[in-house]
């Protein structure tokens, strides 16, 4: 009755990590270690080949150096969809002071319609821009990088930052609690290979910030007008403003 508990504790945990690692585009990690595992447990306890057994003994050892080695990017992902996961949310809770209710539809209208009147409008002139929004993972070390502003969410504003002849309209916008926190911010680029050649600096740093935090990213291409939204190591390109009013609402709901 215990091993067979102990069986399902293991299954369910497995599947657990299956869920995160398919969720944070770690997927084909999980997949690599499992059949490395299988091809272990195979030639050393199956088949008996000493040999091969002991060279798999060896990579077992120093695999998790290896890992660290080859997968650094997409580890960090999982790490961050592990630790910041909903469902986990309730454990998180307990240890953090309460930020107050959940934003109501009203709430939620004033500072995100603000964001999206400002990305189309940049749209339509061609004003390329960069807008990270924080989550549950602080950005104060990115913020750091820029200037300070602490200003409420207005979208004159936003599109005067970004203006062409701003100082501030190369670097990265990051709002937290419905503040815009700092302008002309630096972000860590994404050397992902599947990031099409369409793309530039600004949606590699936006794909990046997604990345390294739970961060969402706005991009306004400065090229073709096009607004693009960066969330959990991935990247959707051409939204309308109902789109992107629609993934805003749903970071907040998400909150």
């Amino acid at each position: 009755m215990k091993d067979a508990l102990d069986i399902f504790i293991v299954a369910l945990l497995l599947f657990y990590l299956y869920r995160i690692m398919k969720e944070s585009g770690t997927i084909n990690i999980f997949f690599g270690v499992l059949a490395f595992i299988i091809v272990w447990v195979v030639a050393s306890e199956i088949l008996e080949m000493r040999l091969i057994g002991t060279i798999l003994d060896k990579v077992m050892s120093i695999g998790l150096i290896i890992l660290v080695i080859l997968f650094q990017d997409q580890i960090k992902r999982f790490l961050v969809e592990l630790g910041n996961h909903k469902r986990w949310r309730f454990l998180r809770d307990m240890f953090r002071h309460h930020r107050g209710d959940k934003s109501n539809d009203a709430d939620t209208r004033r500072w995100v319609m603000p964001i999206v009147y400002a990305c189309m409008s940049m749209s339509k002139a061609k004003t390329g821009a960069l807008i990270v929004i924080e989550q549950s993972i602080p950005l104060e070390n990115y913020e750091k990088t820029g200037d300070m502003i602490d200003s409420a969410i207005n979208s004159r504003l936003i599109e005067n930052i970004f203006f062409k002849n701003s100082p501030l309209h190369d670097g990265a916008m990051i709002i937290a609690h419905e503040r815009i926190k700092a302008a002309g911010c630096i972000l860590p680029v994404s050397h992902d290979t599947n990031i099409p050649r369409s793309m530039g600096l600004r949606h590699r740093s936006a794909l990046g910030i997604s990345q390294a935090t739970d961060a969402a990213a706005i991009v306004v291409s400065e090229e073709t007008g096009g607004i693009s939204f960066a969330y959990r190591g991935s990247i959707v390109s051409r939204l309308s403003s109902t789109d992107l009013e629609h993934r805003l609402s749903q970071l907040v709901a998400n909150e």
